[in-house]
């Protein structure tokens, strides 16, 4: 049975990815490597849209996550965080960890965060040092308004707008220095599609000057070692040497399609799934914002959403995603990252059409396949 990945991370990795990281082993200090950083930092910097350092990390985009918090933020100090889904959710855990006082803005699952609300908060209480908010909330299908966020938070010169872009760098437009994001983190195993192992962090000048006030413990996850690192072509660290060759191959690709034509191919395709997905009479989950990087369906009343991933899997070879805590057997999720394209999309909605007929679901075949074609062949 031939495996299709269309999980929203890992994400599937091209041919030549996977080639570029089956070269022998550099040493993380031997001029060819540092030769290799000084070109991987710049596309990052392209691919970021900032002038600011982009960090690379040896872990997943948690471990970006939780240094965006014990760098910049003190035991007692206070943040702000958008808990619109688990990872919104993870951020206080994060905050929590680390001794720092939070306040929440609890979004309903499926819902953007209202921007009115983050003013209200930060009015209420000019001593919040940082807005942590995801880019596109992966649980829930949601992509919240980071960039009228931070229009509010660059007011305060205090608090920083630290942006959770993993599963939105790459996919849709998130502009870092543009839209005044001081913090944005990413990882490998999502747009850029790569095997999980890096995370990359862009951190702004304010973002900088904060840190150095920072007093909470950290060592491995030390940013500050790590942009002295970074600025001679070297990780603080020894790196994931093959999978920076794997990374160099993956912005070189993005590079050569281009930063608009990426956009707007994701967005087709995500629109391709979602209406094929309307056109048999299943929802879209997200009530508004819905994302471009992942597509979270609603299965249909009376039906099991396990059971139709489930299924995707074992009869199909389709690993998508499940739902998550509260939307367990409600959704299921289809992922638009990754070495994905026109057919993946089809080979999805013809996929899900054959696991609801099996399941007694009342549908032609071929009816969402359809209307994903039309959207498709005019991309």
């Amino acid at each position: 049975m031939k495996k299709y990945l269309l999980a929203p991370g890992p994400t599937a990795v091209s041919p030549e990815v996977l080639l570029s990281m089956a070269q022998p082993i550099l040493h993380h200090r031997a001029p060819e490597f540092v030769e290799l950083l000084k070109r991987v930092k710049e596309d990052l910097k392209w691919l970021f849209q900032t002038e600011n350092d982009v960090l690379i990390l040896a872990s997943t985009g948690t471990g970006g996550m939780e240094g965006s918090v014990s760098n910049f933020l003190s035991p007692g100090d206070k943040a702000l965080y958008i808990n619109g889904g688990k990872f919104g959710e993870r951020w206080g855990k994060i905050c929590k960890g680390y001794g720092v006082l939070t306040e929440e803005i609890k979004v309903e699952w499926g819902c953007v965060v209202n921007p009115a609300d983050v003013a209200a908060a930060l009015e209420k209480d000019p001593s919040i040092k940082a807005v942590f908010i995801q880019a596109s909330e992966t649980s829930t299908g949601v992509a919240h308004p980071v960039k009228e966020v931070a229009q509010i938070v660059k007011n305060y010169d205090n608090c920083l707008m630290v942006v959770d872009a993993i599963s939105a760098m790459g996919v849709f437009d998130v502009q870092t220095d543009a839209w005044d994001l001081d913090v944005v983190i990413s990882g490998a195993q999502k747009a850029l599609a790569l095997p999980p192992g890096l995370a990359f962090v862009s951190i702004s000048e304010k973002g900088w000057r904060q840190a150095e006030k920072c007093t909470n413990a950290k060592f491995y996850f030390d940013f500050k070692k790590e942009r002295d690192a970074i600025r001679k072509n070297q990780t603080a660290y020894t790196a994931a040497v093959s999978l920076i060759l794997g990374l160099e191959q993956s912005l070189k690709m993005m590079r050569e399609e281009g930063r608009e034509a990426i956009f707007a191919r994701r967005a087709t395709m995500a629109k391709a799934l979602r209406e094929g997905m309307e056109a048999i009479g299943l929802a879209s989950f997200p009530k508004e914002g819905a994302s471009v990087s992942v597509t979270a369906i609603s299965a249909p009343e009376g039906y099991d959403a396990q059971a139709i991933y489930k299924d995707l899997r074992v009869k199909y070879g389709i690993t998508a995603a499940g739902g998550q805590d509260q939307l367990k057997g409600k959704v299921f999720r289809i992922s638009n990252m990754g070495y994905l394209d026109t057919f993946d999309t089809i080979t999805a909605v013809a996929a899900i059409e054959m696991v609801l007929k099996a399941m007694g679901y009342e549908i032609k075949l071929g009816t969402g396949v359809g209307v994903a074609q039309e959207i498709l062949l005019k991309k």
